[in-house]
């Protein structure tokens, strides 16, 4: 096993049970227990692939663009840099929908997408597929909540970027549930404990998983897309360039001279020479980074890319649960049953220093409980290549924020 950074003994313990049931098995320094499979966890399988391994939120991911704008350009519009960025983060909050269950109500939502027409659909059983379709329709585009984000960043040039973190919503969900349901010998839509179910891809459930976690790669790109283009739009800006890659997802991919089922959860695809948007927190810096090339085979950084299943961070990693962060409330009286880390004056503080305009965001999400992401990548050694470094201006998150 490749293992990048130091970690925990619970996570580690849990990648010994994956790589016990995969052929190959990494572990990227951001990271830290998940269900079944660690997060920043990547195994390899033999024509198999595990649901749990690809989670619950299939294909989330980050999508980011360098614009035609520069700082400046804010600057010199009429209230000035800060008055500008405030109006950009009200805008975006106003004009993306951010939470659970969120429903995307904007004129242009892709809504007649044709990944709606797709043959995979069938695999959803018939008195359930109608209203999955609804929800799938209504959610394109929409942003979610925890951890994910639209932000706006400048780079070592001033030049201005956007980027945005979300996976495939309610129906990635519906379809992850379902099929841990089936794993489990239950039926299509029933509540079963998380465990690892491994299907054979040419099994029944396992082929129809296959296609359907393919169609929510498909659903999630489309929603990434448009949100980032649509955020693009807001800050008056033209696309330039587009990084985009899922991190909670399976590929069949060629390693050691053979195909394998390669899941990543919570780690980023990084082949020599492609690029990747590696988000930090909302008061840290971000990165657009590529998988080193031209080392040779036999250099140590080829080796550990090789081992690493051409792999790294998705972010910088959790190192404070979110109860822990927020503290433990009554769910009806709001009465605080155990105090948190996080106070938002502690987030409030961090993020004005660094200069952040903030909108949304909860304590679960404060730079306090992240490790920092120069220190995840340089755990990381040289497997990867940081191309710009991203400092954060504007951050729309879900939650009650400031």
């Amino acid at each position: 096993m490749q293992v990048f950074g130091q970690h925990e003994k619970t996570t580690l313990d849990q990648l010994t049970r994956v790589a016990r049931r995969a052929e190959h098995a990494a572990l990227m320094a951001d990271g830290h227990l998940g269900y079944v499979m660690p997060i920043g966890g990547v195994a390899a399988y033999d024509n198999q692939v595990s649901v749990a391994g690809v989670g619950f939120d299939i294909a989330c991911g980050n999508a980011a663009i360098r614009t035609d704008l520069h700082l400046n350009e804010l600057r010199g519009r009429p209230g000035g840099l800060r008055r500008n960025l405030e109006r950009i983060g009200d805008e975006i909050r106003a004009e993306l929908a951010f939470g659970i269950g969120g429903t995307n109500k904007s004129s242009d939502a892709p809504s007649d997408h044709t990944l709606f027409d797709n043959a995979a659909w069938a695999a959803v059983p018939g008195k359930h597929r109608p209203a999955l379709l609804d929800k799938a329709r209504k959610q394109l585009g929409t942003v979610g909540s925890g951890n994910h984000y639209v932000d706006v960043f400048a780079d070592e040039r001033d030049r201005l970027w956007v980027g945005v973190h979300f996976g495939s919503r309610g129906f990635g969900h519906t379809v992850a549930s379902s099929f841990l349901a089936i794993g489990q010998g239950a039926e299509w839509g029933t509540r079963v404990p998380e465990a690892e179910v491994i299907f054979d891809l040419d099994a029944p459930a396992g082929h129809d998983y296959w296609h359907l976690m393919n169609l929510a790669g498909r659903y999630a790109y489309a929603g990434r897309e448009w949100a980032v283009r649509k955020a693009v739009e807001i800050i008056g800006g033209r696309e330039v360039e587009l990084v985009h890659n899922h991190h909670n997802f399976a590929w069949e991919e060629e390693h050691f001279g053979r195909t394998f089922v390669v899941v990543r959860k919570g780690a980023t695809p990084a082949f020599p020479g492609q690029k990747g948007f590696v988000g930090g927190s909302m008061g840290d810096d971000s990165v657009i980074l590529e998988g080193t090339r031209g080392e040779g085979r036999e250099s140590p950084a080829s080796e550990m890319q090789a081992r690493a299943l051409y792999s790294t961070v998705h972010g910088a990693g959790r190192v404070m649960s979110r109860t822990a962060a927020r503290g433990k409330h009554h769910r009806r009286t709001g009465k605080v049953l155990k105090r948190g880390k996080v106070s938002r004056e502690m987030m409030r503080g961090w993020v004005d220093r660094k200069g952040v305009v903030l909108r949304g965001g909860g304590l679960d999400e404060s730079p306090h409980v992240y490790r920092r992401l120069t220190d995840v990548l340089a755990a990381q050694g040289d497997t990867v290549t940081v191309l710009h470094t991203l400092r954060p201006l504007v951050v729309v998150m879900a939650g009650a924020g400031r």
